[in-house]
């Protein structure tokens, strides 16, 4: 039931957030830009999405090596393409990353050791997409000229790399290794020191980060190229990342509602239509929602399937230690 309650609220924050985004724009200015899409800068989004999937399966597999949960790049691949499905079609309160974890889990690596590794994962992903908003600020003030459009972008830069600093800095606490409450938080922090302090293994990691967020800027122009909308990639980097950076709080479904109310916002104070923001939001959704189902194909085409949709239902994920 409480489950079931989560989801209808989520479900209710994207519908309500849809629908203010929609009051705001002319309906009208909306259908006579879908009529100018080209499908084919939409297959090219897919091709990127695609792409990122593998990136990102590469970047969780470095990471869970560092985890000592060991798996091939076909594995982590195929995992995430599973998780995909599972994060961008199922409306659920599991999602992707708990996908991740039981079938990385069910692979032999223990769940503790697959639930670090994601999670991890997640932390560097979006640690380095704060990194980008912050770095970006200087062009951004150059794009958006409102003062507290400035302050909010400011915040959500540095207010992501400061909650990044703080959970660094856990590891260094001995008295948090004491309480079995936070004893795993301890040992997650300590992990991803190491993770950053790796040599090797760390560079590839962030490059791999960068390219991930640097090919989301490319995917946003290409839609927004799809409905002769005049941005540049730059532009398209310095609005789409801190929205997506915000579409990370996990208050909606798959972040529907959030990302399109933030990017008509982000269009509007940059002089750029508003009209834009949302169906270029609405379209990179779409282009998100068809890659999942793509792994949702690759989910059916899983010999643990069946497994797998009964732990969806479950109401937890396995707590078993290794």
């Amino acid at each position: 039931m409480r489950r079931f309650l989560l989801v209808a609220a989520k479900l209710a924050v994207s519908a309500l957030l849809l629908y203010f985004s929609l009051r705001r724009i002319d309906l009208s200015t909306i259908g006579e830009r879908l009529n100018r899409l080209e499908l084919a800068w939409l297959a090219v989004g897919v091709a990127i999405c695609l792409v990122q999937v593998v990136l990102v399966a590469l970047r969780w597999r470095q990471i869970a090596l560092l985890c000592d949960a060991p798996m091939t790049a076909p594995q982590a691949i195929r995992f995430n393409m599973i998780a995909t499905f599972f994060s961008q079609v199922l409306p659920s309160t599991v999602g992707g990353d708990a996908a991740r974890i039981w079938l990385l889990g069910r692979a032999g690596a223990g769940w503790t050791r697959s639930t670090y590794s994601v999670l991890l994962d997640r932390f560097i992903g979006v640690l380095a997409l704060a990194a980008c908003v912050a770095a970006g600020l200087y062009w951004s003030f150059g794009l958006i000229s409102d003062p507290i459009a400035r302050i909010v972008l400011v915040v959500i830069g540095f207010g992501f790399l400061l909650g990044g600093l703080v959970f660094l800095a856990l590891g260094r606490w001995p008295l948090l290794t004491r309480w079995k409450l936070t004893r795993n938080l301890a040992e997650l922090s300590v992990l991803a020191g190491q993770m950053l302090s790796a040599r090797g293994s760390a560079s590839a990691i962030v490059l791999v980060s960068l390219l991930i967020h640097i090919s989301t800027a490319v995917q946003a122009w290409g839609v927004a190229q799809g409905i002769g909308s005049g941005i540049s990639v730059g532009d398209a980097f310095l609005l789409v990342l801190p929205v997506l950076l915000i579409a990370t709080i996990p208050v909606s479904i798959a972040g529907w509602g959030v990302r399109e109310s933030a990017l008509v916002m982000a269009f509007s104070y940059a002089g750029l239509p508003a009209a834009d923001g949302l169906v270029v939001s609405v379209l990179l959704g779409a282009v998100m929602f068809v890659t999942g189902l793509i792994g949702g194909a690759v989910w059916l085409l899983n010999f643990d399937s069946p497994a797998l949709a009964m732990a969806w239902r479950s109401p937890a994920p396995p707590t078993k230690q290794s």
